[in-house]
């Protein structure tokens, strides 16, 4: 049985806010996309994410934006490409003591820069920025999230080779 884009994103949103991982973080995704190109996760100040001055606490803020990119990119790509999430530089930028919300988007530019890079190269690495803010605009966090895209054949001639 094949489900609709739409069922196929809310049960993936459920799945992600059940998956101990993430709730451990204490965010919490509110939002996907029918075609997993946007993806919207809040983060409030609790007694699980509060730290010791009161604040949000700066590992849940990673920790709650850590896999999406990747997570999306593997469901708009398909299984013909690897994924990885690389690495993250992070700026806290202010503490934090409301709730966030941090928007997750693959625009069709960031799509087709990726395709093409990978089509040329069999892999590519590409950087892209995630902010933490506020209702009103403010930012307190940004994560630049590095990520690998490989086609699989690509991938495997690399592993070969490595060992």
């Amino acid at each position: 049985m094949q489900l609709s884009k739409k069922t196929k994103a809310r049960l993936y949103r459920h799945a992600f806010n059940a998956w101990p991982c993430i709730v451990g973080t204490g965010g919490r995704i509110t939002h996907i996309a029918d075609d997993f190109t946007k993806l919207r996760v809040e983060l409030s100040l609790n007694w699980r994410t509060r730290n010791a001055v009161g604040t949000i606490f700066g590992g849940s803020m990673y920790a709650s934006t850590d896999p999406f990119y990747m997570l999306m990119l593997m469901q708009i790509l398909g299984d013909q490409y690897i994924i990885w999430d690389k690495g993250c530089t992070l700026r806290f930028r202010r503490p934090a003591m409301k709730t966030m919300h941090a928007d997750f988007e693959v625009t069709p530019e960031m799509l087709a820069d990726v395709k093409q890079r990978v089509a040329e190269n069999g892999s590519t690495e590409v950087v892209w920025t995630v902010c933490y803010r506020d209702d009103a605009g403010v930012t307190y966090a940004e994560f630049d999230k590095v990520l690998y895209i490989a086609t699989k054949e690509h991938y495997a001639k690399r592993k070969a080779r490595a060992r």
